[in-house]
């Protein structure tokens, strides 16, 4: 069942190709997961998805708050529940889940709703675009440009991704014991590089030491909507 949902989800968004290459920019989606909750592995599942799908930029944090149930996510960081909180309280929310999709900083999806991730995705692909960015990888130096569309109104904060394409994990306790569940595009860091007011073009060289995948989100305080995001080639 979840196969032939997940195969309905990515006809749907197939179709939006050509829109996503007009606009210029992936839309970005972050999953909020724990090795420790059973509701979680159909949307790790779909994740496999969308990380195929070259108009988005798909990514797993793995948050803390599921480990006392007796199994600790091996990914799991605190780093990464703050950042869950971050967004509930921009909203005036004391309630956080797993699984949840945030989809371009601002559409929150509970649960493993593919249909609902993909109507989120068209609506964002088919918004103009107001920042371009690009991030090229050199050796262990990140090359960071981003250039306003127009002025902006709230200031940016530009934030730096490290992430692993794809682990898996056998599963020894907890929820789903027993279980091994393959993860993809798993966040290791994600570290704010500057606050940036999009008057003039930004230009930045950040350091990446070492193998992981690195991708750039330019985003709008709160933690709110994403304006940019981009991933380096390796």
């Amino acid at each position: 069942m979840m196969r032939h949902l997940v195969s309905a989800a990515c006809g749907l968004w197939l179709g939006l190709s050509g829109a996503a290459m007009a606009q210029g920019q992936p839309v970005l989606v972050e999953l909020y997961t724990s090795q420790g909750c059973s509701s979680c592995p159909p949307a790790d599942e779909f994740m496999a998805q969308l990380v195929e799908d070259p108009n988005i930029i798909a990514l797993s944090l793995h948050v803390d708050y599921w480990d006392y149930i007796g199994w600790k996510d091996t990914f799991g960081s605190p780093q990464f529940t703050n950042r869950q909180k971050s967004y509930a309280r921009a909203i005036g929310s004391r309630t956080i889940y797993t699984p949840q999709m945030i989809v371009g900083g601002v559409d929150r999806v509970e649960g493993n709703d593919p249909m609902k991730v993909v109507d989120s995705i068209r609506r964002q692909i088919m918004a103009p675009s107001s920042v371009r960015l690009t991030v090229v990888r050199q050796g262990n130096k990140a090359v960071i440009r981003a250039e306003a569309e127009r002025p902006m109104r709230d200031m940016t904060r530009v934030q730096l991704v490290r992430f692993l394409p794809k682990a898996t994990v056998e599963i020894k306790r907890g929820e789903n014991a027993g279980a091994v569940v393959t993860y993809h595009n798993v966040v290791t860091s994600w570290q704010p590089l500057v606050e940036w007011p999009g008057q003039a073009p930004l230009d930045l060289v950040a350091d990446v030491p070492g193998n992981d995948r690195i991708a750039v989100v330019v985003q709008t305080e709160g933690p709110a909507e994403v304006l940019a995001v981009a991933v380096a080639d390796r």
